[in-house]
């Protein structure tokens, strides 16, 4: 027996989306936004506004800017900040409150418990250094958070959506709850990122498309490369991406520029993702864990080209060892030159697998659309 679907929300019914940054929000999340108001939502996304206000405007959403240092979860900080998100909430008579990443959910689930709003939808994108740390303080790190996410946080109207079913787990929730939604990332838009014809080879063209953060295994690549290159591969590593000043793990642009030596290349922060995919032969992403599902996979993937990454959450979502490309242990430069050296000396191999990724993206949920089809699908259910 079949249940029937929810009744559409009524139109005009408040969404406000609680992020760190009005970056992250640009950069991730304006499908979602544009697909709640077609559906018939009034939308405002409360954010940190620097040089993205326009962008998320030009969805028809409205932005409040709210004042947060996303790098310090200072209990004190954070209460202050959820006693202002509260006032805001209460003033745009929001019916649903949708928080993006750990720091949102901590202040806006607070912000949404003292404002008296019920549904609240709680996106996990990745647990960063909390999912990362396999030590006893990492452990019981998790533990307190998942007390305090399913604990004073919820609600009977919360719901989770997550970027992996890892993270699920980790919050002591089965992925296949009926208050869990897994979501293929923020999805990616794969007209945008169309397969170009793979460049020229040999060298095997490898492309590091993040921001320069220690936790994203920027330095492991950098030692895989050159092991890779002694042991005669040919093999050439771009770095697209700039450090992340507000945050801790930033790689300095010093140990950046003294990288860029004997077949590795940092060319800063780049505007086309695309372009720069386009010519190489394979996308990587060495993390140290603690990711949700990272955008850069999802786009290297959408570009057609052969995924190398490491086996931690969100990354071994995407990619399937030896089908979309490879998988290492995090940390380990030794097993991550044994697979470039594997890739530049197979180079129908990098195709087969590049293949693959595209079609992984097209049928396996990886979509913008399908994205906001499952978030809309949760927010018509809430509000119905």
């Amino acid at each position: 027996m079949h249940a029937s679907p929810p009744d559409p929300p009524a139109r005009g019914q408040r969404l406000v989306f609680v992020v760190t940054e009005d970056w992250f929000f640009a950069s991730h999340f304006l499908p979602m936004a544009r697909a709640a108001i077609a559906m018939g939502l009034s939308v405002a996304v409360v954010t940190r506004v620097r040089a993205h206000r326009a962008a998320i405007e030009a969805t028809g959403a409205q932005v409040v800017h709210l004042e947060a240092e996303r790098s310090s979860l200072n209990p004190m900080a954070a209460g202050y900040a959820a006693g202002q998100l509260a006032g805001i909430l209460r003033t745009l008579k929001a019916d649903l409150v949708h928080c993006i990443a750990l720091r949102s959910i901590l202040v806006g689930g607070a912000a949404a418990a003292m404002a008296g709003i019920d549904a609240r939808v709680y996106a996990l994108t990745g647990l960063g250094l909390l999912g990362a740390r396999a030590d006893a303080t990492g452990r019981l790190a998790r533990l307190g958070l998942r007390g305090l996410i399913r604990g004073p946080l919820a609600s009977r109207d919360t719901r989770f959506l997550f970027e992996n079913p890892d993270d699920a787990r980790a919050l002591g929730l089965d992925p296949a709850d009926t208050g869990v939604t897994i979501v293929g990332g923020a999805g990616i838009d794969p007209e945008a990122f169309a397969p170009r014809p793979l460049p020229p080879a040999p060298p095997l063209r490898v492309a590091l498309v993040a921001r320069m953060l220690w936790s994203k295994g920027v330095d492991v690549a950098v030692e895989a490369v050159r092991t890779a290159r002694a042991q005669g591969a040919a093999v050439e590593l771009s770095l697209y991406g700039a450090p992340d000043p507000s945050n801790r793990r930033a790689i300095p642009e010093a140990t950046l520029r003294g990288w860029s030596t004997d077949g590795v290349t940092w060319h800063g922060a780049t505007t086309d993702v695309a372009g720069a995919y386009g010519a190489h032969h394979v996308a990587c992403l060495p993390s140290r864990g603690g990711e949700g599902l990272p955008r850069t996979l999802l786009e290297g993937a959408a570009c057609g080209r052969a995924l190398l990454t490491t086996d931690v959450p969100g990354c071994r979502t995407l990619v399937r060892n030896g089908i979309e490309g490879l998988l290492v242990p995090p940390g380990d430069a030794p097993a991550l030159a044994a697979a470039l050296m594997r890739l530049a000396a197979d180079p129908a191999l990098v195709a087969r697998m590049g293949e693959a990724a595209r079609a992984r993206i097209l049928t396996g949920g990886f979509t913008e659309a399908a994205v906001a089809r499952a978030a809309c699908g949760l927010y018509a259910e809430m509000l119905a």
